[in-house]
């Protein structure tokens, strides 16, 4: 790898958000210490950071894709209370799977709906998705008559709890993960990979062999790694890299574009209902405000992440990054106890400065790309 690579890979563009949440995590450890709180860097706690951002990863990964293929979607959340109100509403008859299957199959119908308005009425996808995102809300308030919901069977509750509570020991898991990242980085001679694979090697060995994550955690990682291996390595990949960089160009050349944009508005949603089936499995009831607001949070992530809102760009390890950020400045607001009144204050500036860095890199990288030419 020569030394302009190592420069473009260690740039803010391409590692900021990993620098931002190495900067940030070390100085929460820092005041902690200071204050004389138990340890800020610890396995317990890192855990539980992981965990909050769980279901905002979740969703931001499919919402990764779909700002990639250059479309938008605000109703994620919306879509993930239905989840969890359909589940809610019919667990308790008819069973926990069938309930989960009926309430992934009522997103994923949502996001095929918004899907062909945006591209066969040829309506912007951020007035459509907006439009969705009150009335599914609505649909809401009717299935719950504007009141909670909880399930009253023991057992069906249980299936509930166990399929979001459940622990996985996370040593091995991240022992596999680093080797295989290992064997990919001396495979093909990736350094960035091969320095990945020591982070997990290092994170393992720091966690030692007693170390739990959460079963939502485990989904995330194993969303992520699936959806980043298609992005990465498949004809599909490409092929939506390509709809979001040129739509046109991509149709010119054979890509199905509707297909494509349309798919990637089916996945957002089926993701969405995905973390609504964990948050109802959380709580084992659900009320008509749950989730509200949690869509700009998923969009805040994807952001962080170095997303770009034009399409073409994006990386969903970054987004996943950018939503642990997010919930470790929440972490630190609550264990050393900052304020909350101004939480809302430094994420909104933390985006935002971030999003100057992504656009500031971007133009410079294109000025000196026209230079060298």
């Amino acid at each position: 790898m020569s030394g302009q690579d190592w420069r473009r890979l260690l740039s803010l563009r391409e590692a900021g958000v990993y620098y931002a949440l190495a900067l940030l995590i070390a100085a929460l450890a820092g005041i902690a210490a200071s204050r004389g709180l138990p340890a800020y860097i610890s396995g317990q706690n890192l855990g539980n950071i992981a965990y909050q951002a769980s279901l905002v990863g979740i969703m931001g990964v499919a919402m990764t894709v779909m700002l990639i293929t250059g479309a938008f979607d605000l109703s994620v959340a919306s879509v993930a209370a239905l989840a969890a109100a359909v589940l809610i509403a019919l667990a308790g008859q008819v069973g926990f799977p069938a309930a989960a299957v009926a309430a992934l199959c009522t997103a994923g119908a949502i996001g095929l709906l918004n899907g062909a308005i945006v591209q066969f009425v040829g309506i912007n996808a951020f007035i459509v998705t907006l439009g969705t995102l009150t009335a599914v809300r609505g649909l809401v308030l009717i299935l719950t008559d504007g009141r909670s919901l909880m399930v009253e069977r023991p057992e069906v509750l249980t299936q509930m709890l166990a399929f979001e509570s459940g622990r996985v020991s996370a040593f091995w898991l991240l022992l596999v993960i680093g080797a295989a990242l290992l064997g990919y980085a001396l495979a093909r001679r990736r350094v960035s990979s091969a320095v990945g694979s020591v982070v997990l090697f290092g994170c393992a060995a720091f966690a030692g062999r007693d170390f739990t994550l959460a079963a939502p955690v485990i989904y995330l990682a194993l969303f992520t790694a699936l959806v980043g291996f298609v992005l990465r390595f498949t004809v599909v990949g490409r092929r939506v890299y390509a709809v979001g960089g040129n739509a046109e160009a991509a149709r010119l050349s054979g890509i199905n574009v509707n297909a494509y944009r349309i798919g990637a508005f089916v996945l957002s949603s089926v993701a969405a209902g995905f973390a609504g089936i964990l948050f109802a499995c959380r709580l084992g009831a659900i009320n008509p405000t749950a989730l509200q607001g949690a869509e700009l949070t998923v969009i805040a992530a994807a952001i962080l992440g170095g997303t770009s809102l034009f399409g073409g760009a994006g990386s969903v390890v970054k987004t996943v990054v950018g939503a642990l950020l997010l919930f470790t400045l929440t972490n630190g607001f609550n264990i050393l106890n900052l304020g909350a009144n101004y939480q809302g204050l430094i994420e909104g500036v933390v985006v935002v400065a971030a999003a100057a860095i992504y656009t500031v890199g971007a133009g410079r990288a294109r000025r000196t790309k026209g230079v060298s030419a």
